[in-house]
């Protein structure tokens, strides 16, 4: 059997043997990357400040959590039938109002599927109550989402995708529930896999401005909730403490964990590092990743026997972080929206009506 295979410079060619299908597999993306955008930044910067967002309508829905929180969701246009739904999770202080958010729920909208995204605790513009908040490995929220999603359609069939941290977190909760019910299929993008080797890697270089831009959101946030719920308990940090933290490691390390009921940052790290759950996942899932993504390195992508037998890692040399920009300056297009069309279609066929969804 032939295939790609990965090694720190990038792919190259690798033959392996038919024990290959015991497990998944890795291989080159049909991405190609076009002269004007073969820069890694480029790739990254481009469709969140420069590419034109796509006309989208949506309504949200307030789901009420089981410790009286909540998470708003995002439903896209209504199909009057549909062959199925398809949930999106966004990445680090997303929302629907997100570039990639947007535009994937406005691509897939049109072929006649009912898109869906929770937001977590807290990114949807609405404060939430708690002190708890959302992270690389929180699936409790998303789980019981994902339940009560199921319940209120129980025979229209289901796909998943993650952006990023929601790639991280989705790839996650299939390993830790993989007999779930949930879900037919899922994609994770750019997604996170060794959380240690990203935080490293977002701390150096010009990556460090997408760590201070995503900081100082996180960082906001926080503040603004201490306003109202009382940390002192649960943080050692004052106000003007979370204004000098200057690095993902640092957040982590003073507030992730504390919060979230981990010994420190790399024990938050360890066990939730989607990585470590490759190998437990059932359903089909595509892995998408660029080896040049300005948020990670070579070091976070699994080798072949790491994976399960239906999970496919698709690499290309290029594409940035959720970038993966085709087509002239003049006329860009992204390449994920065709890709992900193709994935989900698989799972969910358009030309196939499983039912009518009353909201």
């Amino acid at each position: 059997i032939k295939l790609k295979g990965l090694t720190s410079s990038g792919i190259n060619e690798l033959t392996m043997s038919k024990s290959a299908l015991s497990h998944g597999k890795i291989i080159k993306s049909s991405f190609k990357v076009p002269g004007w955008a073969k820069n890694r930044h480029i790739q990254t910067i481009w469709p969140r400040f420069i590419q034109k967002r796509l006309p989208l309508s949506y309504d949200m829905e307030r789901l009420t959590l089981p410790d009286d929180d909540f998470v708003d969701v995002a439903w896209g246009p209504k199909p009057q039938e549909t062959s199925g739904i398809v949930v999106m999770f966004h990445g680090l202080e997303g929302s629907i109002k997100s570039h990639y958010a947007n535009d994937m729920m406005a691509q897939l909208s049109v072929n006649g599927w009912q898109v869906v995204m929770m937001h977590y605790r807290g990114c949807s513009g609405v404060p939430n109550l708690k002190a708890r908040a959302y992270h690389s490995g929180e699936t409790e929220d998303p789980s019981y989402f994902l339940a009560w999603l199921h319940d209120k359609f129980p025979r229209i069939p289901k796909v998943a995708i993650g952006f990023s941290l929601g790639g991280n977190m989705l790839l996650k909760l299939l390993g830790e529930n993989p007999a779930q019910k949930w879900l037919k299929a899922a994609v994770a993008i750019s997604s996170p896999l060794k959380l240690s080797e990203c935080a490293k890697s977002i701390n150096q270089g010009f990556s460090r401005v997408y760590q201070k831009y995503l900081l100082t959101s996180m960082k906001n946030t926080l503040l603004k909730k201490m306003e109202y719920i009382d940390y002192r308990k649960l943080i050692q940090l004052t106000k003007s403490d979370v204004h000098e933290i200057t690095s993902f490691t640092q957040f982590d390390e003073k507030i992730t964990a504390p919060l979230h009921g981990f010994a420190d940052a790399q024990d938050y790290y360890e066990k939730c590092s989607a990585y470590h759950f490759l190998s437990a996942i059932h359903c089909p899932t595509l892995v998408l990743h660029s080896i040049d993504d300005p948020f990670m390195n070579h070091l976070i992508v699994p080798q072949e026997e790491e994976l399960a037998r239906n999970v496919t890692v698709e690499l290309s040399e290029r594409g940035g972080h959720v970038g993966f920009m085709q087509g002239s300056v003049l006329n860009p297009k992204v390449w994920l929206h065709d890709r992900v069309k193709r994935f989900v279609s698989e799972a969910l066929p358009v030309n196939t009506t499983c039912g009518y969804l009353n909201r």
